[in-house]
């Protein structure tokens, strides 16, 4: 059976902020998908601990004082992500994450902050993860446009449904990323394990490109991130 028609999970978090370095967790969901279909849903809200942005809470909707008063303590909260996560890697199920780097970084920021077990452990493996946008970049490299999760499920036919509702952008990025393997039967056909590897080379390759753009553009320094699907801990 290819991998998109078998059971994936998609992982999704709204946050404080855009800094995967500095930023906490407010939600976050685990969508099991087969099919297409959601088969298991577990969310969370947790109390980040700190204030909320206003700008943040316009687009997610969680306000600090709902966080505070409604919200789990985010060290357990936090736990129970990265030990499901964990879970499904070992069983060899396949982590979904538009924009993997900024999700896994964060998380594994915070397991860090409450002196929590990384996110992997030395030595460990990661994934297999399906990243929906470095798949995008690589197959559709000179579309023109934004690469949001929205715009995402634009090209790709796929409803998405209360955006920037964590189990909502889970469950679509699932979608965006079957429909990716079916209009590319490359991706389709190849093991999770191999378009693990695949994508880490494209999300490397695209780094070094964007960065190049940047220094063309007058940043003299500039310089992305080439690791995917997690940073290496600062």
């Amino acid at each position: 059976m290819a991998w998109h028609e078998d059971l994936l999970v998609g992982f999704d978090l709204e946050t404080t902020g855009t800094d995967p370095r500095q930023a906490r967790i407010v939600t976050a969901a685990l969508t099991e998908v087969k099919g297409g279909e959601p088969v298991r849903h577990r969310g969370w809200l947790a109390n980040p601990g700190v204030p909320i942005p206003p700008e943040t809470t316009a687009i997610h909707g969680v306000s600090t004082e709902r966080a505070a008063a409604e919200g789990r303590p985010a060290p357990e909260v936090v736990a129970e992500i990265a030990d499901a996560i964990r879970g499904y890697w070992a069983a060899e199920v396949p982590v979904v994450v538009y924009n993997a780097p900024f999700d896994l970084t964060l998380l594994d920021e915070e397991l860090r902050r409450y002196a929590l077990p990384p996110l992997v452990a030395l030595g460990g493996r990661s994934g297999p993860v399906i990243d929906p946008l470095v798949m995008d970049r690589a197959l559709d490299k000179y579309r023109r446009g934004k690469r949001t999760l929205e715009a995402a499920c634009q090209v790709y036919g796929v409803t998405l449904e209360g955006a920037h509702e964590a189990g909502a952008d889970a469950l679509a990025a699932v979608r965006v990323a079957r429909a990716i393997a079916v209009r590319f039967p490359q991706v389709g056909q190849a093991a999770p394990a191999e378009l693990h590897e695949s994508q880490s080379g494209w999300y490397a390759a695209w780094a070094e490109d964007f960065g190049a753009w940047l220094r063309r553009k007058g940043s003299a320094d500039a310089a992305v991130d080439p690791h995917w699907p997690l940073r290496i801990a600062a």
